[in-house]
Order: C-alpha cells, then sequence, then structure tokens
C-alpha cells in the first residue's frame, strides 16, 4: 500500500494568552503527528473584526488569513471554552473566512475539534458549540475520537513540554485518526 500523501493542515488556536495551554496541547500534537501531516498554526489574534461593510474592500489582514486557510488541505481547531462557547477571537477568524459566502474557505476542508481547560468539563460547551459551527460551514468534521483535554494546568512541565503519558497517548491517537480522516474525505492527490 502506497504512502498517504502529504496533508498540510492549518491550526487555529482559539487562545492568545502567552501561556495558553490550548497552544501548548496544539504544540503537542504537531509533535505526536504523523509525517503525512504537515500543520502551520495560523495566527488569528491580528484578524480585523468582521463588518460586511468592508467585504468590497476588505482589509489586508482579511485578504492574508483568507489566503492561508485557502491554501490548506485540512484544519485544526484547538479551542478553550469562554462562557460555554469558543473565544471571541475563534469566532470571528471563522466568520472572516465564512464570507463572501460563496468564497468560504472552510468549504469541504476535513476538520477536527478539540477542546482544553484546565477544568473537569474539558471544554465541552466549546467544543459543541464549534462543531455546530462547521456543518453550517460545510467542514466534515471528524467525530471520533472526540477530543476534550481538561486538568490541562497539570499536564505540561515549565518548559511546556507535555508531560503525562496518557495524555500523549490519546492525543498520538486523535491526531492519527484524523489524518485517516482527511484521506477519507479529500480526493487522492497525485
Amino acid at each position: 500500500m502506497s504512502q498517504p500523501p502529504v496533508r498540510n493542515v492549518a491550526v487555529l488556536v482559539g487562545s492568545l494568552r502567552k501561556e495558553s495551554f490550548t497552544r501548548k496541547v496544539a504544540n503537542a500534537i504537531i509533535k505526536l503527528a504523523p509525517p503525512s501531516l504537515k500543520f502551520e498554526i495560523v495566527e488569528i489574534a491580528q484578524v480585523s473584526h468582521y463588518n460586511q461593510d468592508l467585504e468590497n474592500t476588505p482589509p489586508a489582514d482579511w485578504v492574508a488569513f483568507r489566503e492561508k486557510v485557502r491554501a490548506v488541505d485540512a484544519i485544526l481547531f484547538a479551542t478553550p471554552e469562554y462562557n460555554r462557547s469558543v473565544p471571541g477571537v475563534l469566532k470571528n477568524a471563522i466568520d472572516v473566512g465564512s464570507r463572501p459566502r460563496e468564497k468560504s474557505v472552510w468549504a469541504g476542508k476535513p476538520g477536527a475539534v478539540i477542546s482544553v481547560s484546565p477544568g473537569a468539563l474539558s471544554g465541552f460547551g466549546a467544543n459543541h458549540h464549534l462543531r455546530q459551527m462547521l456543518v453550517f460551514l460545510n467542514v466534515p468534521a471528524m467525530q471520533q475520537p472526540e477530543a476534550y483535554i481538561g486538568g490541562a494546568n497539570k499536564l505540561f512541565d515549565a518548559s511546556g513540554n507535555l508531560t503525562n503519558d496518557s495524555t500523549r497517548e490519546f492525543l498520538k491517537t486523535f491526531i492519527e485518526s484524523f489524518g485517516k480522516w482527511i484521506e477519507l474525505i479529500l480526493p487522492r492527490k497525485e
């Protein structure tokens, strides 16, 4: 059996905090991924607020963001939970990428969602709100394994390295499953 093609995956991290647990989990996933997946964290902090009045002459940051997402094969969404939903900065990036509707950068791209929290609920609300958005955006989201990472404040050392073996094994399974999901959804590249 031939090796799967290398797929480019954008990673959107919904937390802007310098020592974000969500970013640490995203970085751990990238290190554990199979060589068939090539990742780029697409920063969302500088994506200005969506305003339909600007659509005819979109700001340069919208154009740059849309081009980066349009160029990849798949999307990994990593989100904390704010008030039982996704952070506003992630929602804004999703909105900017979805417009104009007939040119959405999300449509048809395989996606996966991982939510991260220091709490026991593991970002369940954010994970499911994001999945609702992905249905509308025509992002075929991987269903299993679901990824809710709780107790994130206890998973990393002072240098940001993942120290929990069972979490490492779960993340490895998660990202390998995502690689398989991408191949189920996308046509083979030749």
